[in-house]
């Protein structure tokens, strides 16, 4: 009797440890590791060259380690059920496997029609959980319990080795030039487990030193922060694996003792914090599917759309919006990919204030320059910052006094606005007041006061409503914190619609 076929379909989670489908599907029968490159998901807004650079680095990495199982990765390219019905053709009735995903709308409603494939043709989709993330809750209540519980289990050993179907044709893997994937990019992270086990393992041994103390800081924020978040992104690293690591560090260094140790740990628990934060804020999108295209609370509907000035948005875009700091982040980001969490929040900030323009039009644009693009902390976050969500702060970040505290003597703002290069120091925040300002910079796009107070004025006027209140508790009830979170968890007030941007 031949032994059933179980195709496990690998989506955000490009590893073979900590893999429950796999060791689920190894365990039953002979395996068929698949991974699905879908066209049409590439032509979304919110997708780029950039994201498929990184996977193709993944793709390679788990390809190798599927060999080294005596086993390869199968990879196709078309829709999803497509390759399935031809599978299903091919090898017979299968059982699917996957983890659950929380991704874009586009991937929440192809795995509903996945569903509804399998439930015709008679198939078994064992979806399995991922992360801390927990499908089908209807409030947030007792959800940070069942999220450390997760994040405590043991972490799942790979197979030692792999039955497979032998002899399905394999689709090449598309270059990272392939023209599917948009436009050239610049600078792009490494991908792949092994530099992903290389970028823990230096975080939690050494660069984790100045986490804390670097974290806001631009330039210098790259080396220190754990650039752990595109290796989650894509799963060549599990929540749980890279948690459990750095507790264990944590142990060691209660026992070293030092002040030095006591240091390090305290950045390390500093970073556990916003491991769970992270969590906390995919649940969002997760609970709420509707988060990448409306407002968490309904009454702020309607308030920026007819409002958009495309100038704006160019200018803003490509760094030319006369705010130095703003500017330099922008142009940073373009080139590298990556940018420290309080330089992403003001950029949205400064978009949805001073910009006034509509979180839905910019958030898409970002989300192509990001390596570590994570739907649900992507839309989470820019609702929370563009004060759309009717349960936060709303937080308006002025750029000059921005600039000053965390770029005071404009090394950032020279590399990456070279037309101003040679202002003094003085006016490197400020270039407009200078006797003769840079011809070939542009003045302010805005007046930061008046900008800011129209903006208040606008926000204020849509939380006065009848039934604002009762909007909000309900958002809240749905999606909001809960007091009774492990300390960890418990951050500063002022940072906490920040956390989850990046790691």
């Amino acid at each position: 009797m031949v032994d059933p076929v179980h195709l496990v379909w690998f989506k955000r989670d490009l590893r073979i440890q900590d893999h429950k489908p796999l060791a689920e599907a190894a365990r039953a029968g002979r395996v068929v590791p698949l991974y699905i490159v879908e066209p049409d998901y590439w032509r979304l807004p919110d997708v780029s060259r950039r994201h498929w650079h990184f996977i193709h680095d993944s793709l390679v990495d788990l390809n190798q380690a599927l060999q080294d199982l005596d086993a390869s990765l199968l990879l196709r390219v078309g829709p999803v059920l497509s390759v399935l019905a031809d599978l299903r053709q091919t090898c017979g009735p299968f059982t699917l496997w996957s983890h659950q995903e929380t991704g874009n709308a586009w991937t929440y409603e192809r795995d509903k029609q996945v569903q509804a494939w399998c439930k015709a043709q008679g198939i078994v989709w064992h979806e399995l959980p991922a992360h801390g993330v927990v499908r089908g809750l209807t409030s947030r209540d007792g959800w940070s319990d069942l999220r450390n519980a997760r994040m405590s289990e043991a972490v799942i050993e790979a197979p030692a080795k792999l039955s497979c179907v032998r002899d399905l044709a394999s689709d090449p893997l598309p270059d990272k030039e392939d023209p599917l994937f948009g436009t050239a990019v610049a600078s792009v992270q490494k991908g792949g487990r092994r530099e992903g086990l290389h970028v823990l393992e230096s975080f939690l041994r050494e660069r984790a030193k100045k986490y804390m103390l670097t974290i806001s800081k631009p330039g210098i924020s790259a080396r220190h922060c754990s650039r752990l978040s595109a290796h989650i992104a894509y799963g060549t690293l599990s929540v749980r694996e890279i948690e459990q690591a750095t507790q264990r560090r944590m142990q060691d260094l209660a026992v070293q003792g030092d002040d030095e140790a006591r240091f390090l740990r305290k950045n390390l628990s500093a970073f556990l914090s916003r491991l769970a934060w992270r969590c906390h804020f995919v649940q969002k999108l997760e609970q709420q599917p509707d988060l990448e295209f409306h407002c968490q609370h309904r009454a702020f509907e309607g308030m920026r759309e007819d409002a958009f000035r495309q100038d704006y948005f160019e200018a803003w875009a490509s760094g030319h919006t006369g705010y130095p700091l703003i500017d330099a982040a922008m142009r940073s980001l373009q080139a590298n990919g990556w940018i420290t969490f309080r330089m992403r929040a003001m950029l949205v900030s400064f978009a949805s204030y001073h910009l006034w323009l509509d979180w839905r039009q910019t958030a898409p644009f970002l989300a192509r320059l990001f390596t570590d693009y994570e739907p649900g902390i992507h839309y989470a976050q820019f609702q929370m910052q563009s004060g759309v969500t009717g349960i936060n702060a709303v937080r308006m970040y002025n750029p000059v006094k921005q600039s000053l505290d965390h770029d005071p003597e404009g090394k950032f703002i020279r590399r990456y606005v070279p037309e101003l290069a040679d202002v003094p120091a003085q006016w490197i925040h400020e270039p407009w007041r200078m006797p003769q300002p840079p011809k070939d910079y542009p003045p302010p796009l805005v007046d930061h006061a008046s900008a800011i107070a129209f903006a208040r004025a606008q926000i204020s006027a849509r939380r006065k409503g009848d039934d604002f209140q009762s909007q909000a508790r309900a958002v809240n009830q749905k999606l909001g914190s809960r007091s009774k979170q492990p300390k960890r968890m418990v951050a500063r007030k002022k940072d906490q619609t920040q956390l989850a941007f990046d790691l």
